[in-house]
């Protein structure tokens, strides 16, 4: 299935009283028959209510057009969508900004879900957003943990879901305990490899290098 996702510019502005960082990530989407939405993705760190937010767009000029906005949260360790009256972002492709029931009753919200998926799946801003929602822990060298190395090694624990993040120095029985996001946002280079499956690993030679993944072993018969 030909579905192309294209992320776009990403705009961080500290919040107000510095103790975080709004971000705003967008990008366009194109569905193997042609179709077209734009979106934009939304999280502020340090703020409350803990959610992100997600604008979609389709049908820009079409009697049909709208655009679709959305929370996300968490939700028994998952992240979970809800559909909300306050307008988030205005994107290219959009119409008339819909209401929550005005949305649920729209003839092309299945389809507007089914872009949300795919861009959750494709978009890394994504995944960043993602980990900030749920938390997602990481274990760090205490190098790491210092800055005092890069991070060279990145692995997704099939059996806790806990990350590692090593740099030169071997791992020991030490290590830190910590926030992904908060990994990322030091090192935006994680970012690439911010959707390792459970099992999965990712290497790189030197600070900003390309990762090499490795998949997880298969599990003995």
């Amino acid at each position: 299935m030909n579905v192309r996702v294209i992320p776009g510019k990403l705009i961080e502005v500290p919040t107000a009283d510095a103790t975080g960082m709004d971000r705003r990530a967008f990008g366009e989407f194109t569905g193997p028959n042609g179709e077209l939405a734009s979106y934009a993705l939304g999280w502020t760190t340090g703020a409350e209510p803990h959610v992100g937010r997600i604008t979609v767009g389709i049908g820009a000029g079409n009697p049909g057009g709208g655009t679709f906005h959305a929370v996300m949260f968490e939700h028994e360790w998952r992240s979970s969508f809800g559909l909300v009256d306050e307008p988030f972002e205005d994107v290219p492709e959009g119409g008339p900004d819909l209401t929550a029931e005005q949305a649920r009753a729209h003839d092309d919200i299945a389809s507007v879900w089914w872009v949300v998926d795919n861009i959750m799946w494709s978009d890394p801003r994504a995944w960043w957003m993602r980990h900030w929602l749920l938390l997602t822990r990481c274990i760090q060298t205490p190098e790491v943990f210092e800055q005092q190395e890069p991070i060279l090694l990145v692995s997704n624990d099939a059996d806790d879901d806990l990350w590692q993040l090593i740099g030169p120095t071997d791992a020991g029985s030490e290590g830190h305990i910590g926030h992904l996001y908060h990994a990322i946002d030091e090192d935006p280079t994680l970012i690439d490899v911010a959707n390792l499956q459970p099992g999965e690993r990712a290497t790189r030679e030197t600070p900003g290098g390309p990762w090499t993944r490795t998949a997880p072993e298969p599990e003995a018969g």
